[in-house]
């Protein structure tokens, strides 16, 4: 049986490489609410993002760098690479029902910068 934070990475790589609609079949439960403001809320606000995501960048990768599980909620650590070298670094948290299932989003994303004043990287 998978762990909550095994499935939240399946659940992102297969949106985020252009198969939300299966993923949120697979991973999401009766309701999903969404915190990021530029995604609409419930599971077809999602699918539509990450759609969209695919068809205007279809370039991009991501790679998980970290995921923490406790209790009902996973946090996971990304680095995204996008067009032209843009990358970013993401903090997504899930929360999970009583049945396994993803029901709540929040994330934080930051650009990773030309510049930075330590040696230490983002990720």
């Amino acid at each position: 049986m998978m762990k909550n934070k095994e499935k939240a990475i399946a659940f992102y790589q297969m949106a985020y490489e252009g198969n939300p609609r299966k993923a949120v079949e697979l991973y999401v439960g009766d309701q999903y609410i969404q915190h990021n403001p530029a995604v609409e809320d419930g599971p077809e606000g999602f699918i539509g993002y990450f759609e969209r995501m695919a068809k205007e960048y279809p370039d991009k990768s991501i790679r998980f760098l970290r995921a923490v599980e406790e209790g009902d909620l996973v946090a996971l650590h990304t680095h995204q690479i996008w067009p032209d070298n843009d990358q970013y670094v993401t903090m997504d948290f899930f929360r999970f029902d009583e049945k396994g299932k993803i029901v709540e989003h929040w994330d934080a994303i930051q650009q990773v910068p030309e510049h930075q004043e330590n040696d230490n990287g983002m990720c």
